[in-house]
C-alpha cells in the first residue's frame, strides 16, 4: 500500500510517499481501507517532532482516519467487514490502509460522506468536550467562541446553538462575520481592534447587558486570552483549547479569586484513552445532531495522498479557507 512514512522528524517538505506492507490485524483490532483523513494542525507538530506525544519511528501520521472495514481481529463483535467507520486512531491515516482498536471505531451515518466525517473528526469532538465537559454548558447561557472561523471554532458555534446557548463569535476581521453568522452565531466581536485587553470586554459587555460571557472557549491564547478572561461573567468558565496566536499566556490568580472564575484546559486525546465511555457518548451526540440537520460540516478541499506536502504547506501557511482532507485512494466522491 501507499503511505506517508516518517523515518526522521523534519519539515513538511521532506514528506515522501512509500510502498509499504499492508498492516496485519491483531486481536481486538480492525483494518480499514482509508477513504479520507483530515489534515490537522497537530499533524504539523507530529511531523516536525515537536508534539508532546510522539510515536516511535518509523510511523505513519494522520489522526482519526475514516474508511471501510476490510478485516476484523479475534474478539471483535460490534463492527463487521463492510461497515463505514470513523476511527479514533492516533496515527496511520496518511495511508491507504490503517489499523484501529475496535473499541475506537464508530459507524458513521449512512448519509454522511467520508470526506465530511473526516473533516468533522477531531474538530467536533474537541469542541464538544470543551463546551460540554469542561465548560459544563447549559441552555440559556452565553458562550464566547474565539477563533470562531477555525475548524474547532465553527464546530463549537454549531454545537452551542444546537444545545440552546447564546453564541458570540470572535472573528479576526469583520469580513469573516458572515461565516460565523451562517454557522449560527447570534452576534460577533472584532478581534482586530486595538487594545484587546479592554476592547474584548467592552464588546462582550455591550452584547450581554454588562454581564459578560458564562463560558469562553479559547484556541488562540496570546493577547486575545488577556482580554477574553476579563470578559467572563461572575462564576464564568474559560476553557483553553490551544495557542494558535503564538504566545502561551499567563494569568494572575487574584483575578480568578475575585471573580470566582474557573480556567481549565482540554486535551481531547486523553479523553479517548482514559474515558472511552464519554468519547462514545460524544460521538453519538455528534452523529445524532448531524442526522437531525443541526450540524453541517465545514467546507472542504480534498487532496490525493501524493499531494500531502501541498496540503500541509497550505495548513502551515494558514492559507486554507476550508478543511483540508487527504484521499488515499483518490476517490473524489468521498463516499
Amino acid at each position: 500500500m501507499k503511505a506517508v512514512l516518517i523515518r526522521e522528524f523534519g519539515p513538511v517538505e521532506t514528506l515522501k510517499i512509500e510502498e509499504v506492507a499492508d498492516p496485519v490485524v491483531a486481536p481486538g483490532q480492525v483494518l480499514i481501507d482509508v477513504q479520507a483523513t483530515a489534515a490537522n494542525f497537530v499533524d504539523l507538530l507530529v511531523v516536525a517532532g515537536t508534539y508532546q506525544f510522539l510515536p516511535e519511528r518509523p510511523f505513519v501520521p494522520g489522526k482519526l482516519p475514516t474508511g471501510i472495514v476490510r478485516a476484523v481481529g479475534e474478539g471483535v463483535t460490534h463492527v463487521k467487514v463492510g461497515d463505514r467507520v470513523l476511527t479514533l486512531a492516533e496515527q496511520g491515516g496518511y495511508a491507504q490502509k490503517a489499523l484501529a482498536k475496535a473499541a475506537d471505531c464508530f459507524r458513521i451515518p449512512d448519509n454522511m460522506p467520508f470526506v465530511e466525517a473526516a473533516s468533522m473528526a477531531l474538530a467536533y469532538d474537541t469542541a464538544w468536550f470543551a463546551l460540554c465537559e469542561r465548560g459544563r454548558a447549559k441552555a440559556g447561557e452565553t458562550v464566547l467562541v474565539l477563533g470562531a472561523t477555525g475548524a474547532v471554532g465553527l464546530a463549537a458555534v454549531q454545537l452551542a446553538k444546537a444545545y440552546g446557548l447564546k453564541v458570540i463569535a470572535g472573528v479576526s476581521s469583520p469580513a469573516k462575520a458572515d461565516a460565523v453568522t451562517a454557522a449560527g452565531a447570534d452576534a460577533w466581536i472584532d478581534l482586530s481592534k486595538d487594545n484587546l485587553r479592554d476592547s474584548i470586554r467592552e464588546q462582550v459587555h455591550a452584547l450581554t447587558d454588562g454581564k459578560g460571557a458564562d463560558i469562553v472557549l479559547d484556541p488562540l491564547g496570546g493577547d486575545i486570552f488577556d482580554g477574553a478572561v476579563r470578559a467572563l461573567a461572575w462564576c464564568g468558565r474559560m476553557v483553553i483549547i490551544g495557542f494558535a496566536a503564538g504566545r502561551i499566556p499567563t494569568l494572575k490568580m487574584n483575578y480568578v479569586l475575585v471573580k470566582n472564575i474557573e480556567v481549565s484546559g482540554i486535551q481531547v486525546s486523553d479523553y479517548r484513552k482514559r474515558t472511552p465511555d464519554k468519547m462514545a457518548h460524544c460521538m453519538a451526540e455528534i452523529f445524532r445532531l448531524y442526522a437531525e440537520g443541526k450540524l453541517v460540516a465545514s467546507p472542504t478541499r480534498t487532496f490525493p495522498l501524493e499531494s500531502v506536502q501541498e496540503a500541509l504547506a497550505a495548513l502551515q501557511g494558514r492559507k486554507a479557507a476550508a478543511r483540508l482532507v487527504l484521499l488515499p485512494h483518490g476517490d473524489p466522491s468521498g463516499r
